[in-house]
This record gives structure tokens, sequence and C-alpha cells, in this order.
């Protein structure tokens, strides 16, 4: 990855610290008494290579002013040390204990032995703990809590997702389906050898949206009406 690309991925994570630090100081302190959360709302958003979640996810994040956080950005973040301990840094003894008591959870010796996968688990329980926020991809849904947030998969017709994965890559279509085939076989398998699950369990997400029979207005304004209704927004 370029340089400057590293760089710029830093500065926004530092940029998002920064609001959500400012945020805490401009809010009135707690009740005492006020039981408490153990993440803010969130939204993951699970999408089929080309089926247009990507753009789904960003149209989210501009109507609800929470910030983004995409596969590449995580998976930056989880392999950078400082980065990690600059979020760590922000957090106290009971955010701390959160996370602890969330990893023990994971119990799975595959999951204790790889490294990436653990660091990408602290990275995305600390991220939820500092403020609202919609993380896309990279199996958010399985690491965050339950009970919290709303967990979404965007779909399309192959054919489409194809169509559009052919159109930004400057390949052919019948190249595409083979490559998305591919991909999708290769997150399978990522989610299954981590988390154990079957990836296409029904009950795994709480909405699933067709982007070919959606339109992304549609659909934003679908989850919107959920957060509201929710009380999440």
């Amino acid at each position: 990855m370029p340089d400057h690309h590293v760089r710029s991925l830093g500065a926004a994570v530092e940029r998002q610290m920064r609001n959500w630090e400012l945020s805490r100081i401009q809010q009135d302190a707690p009740i005492p008494t006020e039981p408490v959360v153990t993440t803010r709302p969130f939204v993951t958003i699970s999408r089929m290579v080309g089926s247009g979640g990507g753009e789904l996810a960003r149209r989210l994040a501009d109507a609800t002013g929470w910030p983004l956080f995409d596969r590449e950005l995580l998976q930056h973040m989880s392999g950078d040390d400082a980065l990690r301990t600059r979020v760590y840094e922000s957090l106290d003894e009971r955010d701390m204990g959160f996370i602890e008591e969330s990893m023990a959870a994971f119990t799975s010796a595959g999951f204790r032995r790889n490294d990436y996968y653990r660091r990408l688990a602290e990275t995305l329980l600390a991220l939820a703990r500092q403020g609202s926020a919609i993380f896309l991809g990279r199996g958010a849904d399985l690491l965050l809590p339950r009970d919290r947030g709303l967990r979404v998969r965007v779909i399309s017709p192959l054919t489409q997702c194809a169509r559009h994965f052919a159109e930004r890559n400057g390949i052919s279509v019948a190249e595409a389906t083979r490559e998305v085939e591919r991909i999708e076989q290769d997150r399978d398998r990522f989610i299954r050898s981590h988390a154990q699950i079957d990836p296409g369990s029904p009950t795994r997400f709480d909405v699933v949206l067709n982007l070919g029979s959606l339109t992304l207005d549609e659909a934003a304004e679908a989850l919107l009406a959920i957060l509201r209704k929710r009380a999440l927004l």
C-alpha cells in the first residue's frame, strides 16, 4: 500500500477519534443510575461483490452523520499497532473490561491462534464502544454484541453484480462473473474458518435488501426508518 494512502487512512481515524472526543465533552455527564450500554448504536453491512452495498453504506453514513469504517480501513487498523493504541488510549477501565469480557466469549482455538482476527475483533469492539458507526464487511456482524445494532445483508442478482464489477474493473462480464463467484467463496471460507458458522444462515442478519429490485434511495430510507423505530438514531 503506498505511503500516502497509509497516511490518509491514519488521518481519517485520527479525525474520527477527535470528533468522538469532542462529542463526549459536549454531552452532559451521565446520570449515575443510568444503565451502562455495551456499545453505541451501529450498523453492520455485509454485501455481495458488485451489489451496491458499498454505495448504500456511504449513503447511510451521509444520512446519519455516522463514520463509515470499510473493509480497507478496518484491515489497516487491525494491522497498525500505533493506530490501535490511539483508539485504546481514549478508553476507560469500564471500556476495557467490556472488551475483555467480549473477547473471552470467543473461545474457539482457531480464533485464539489467529492474530489478525483477534486484532480485528478488538478494533471493532473498541470503535463500537467509542461512538455510533457503520461497519462495512469483515464479518463485523459476528464480532459485535448480538443484542445491539442493526445487521444488514445487501444482495443483487449475480448477473447484475457481475455487470457492475466488470464496469468498475474494465473486464468482460464473463470474467467478472467468475471473479465475483471466487470472491464470494473466499468470503464464505473466511467466515466459516474464523466464526465457525454457516455464512448463509437466514438468522444471521436482521435485514436483507435486494438491490436488484430496490433502488439505493429506497434501501437507505428503509434502514433509516428501522433505526428511528428502534430509537437508534
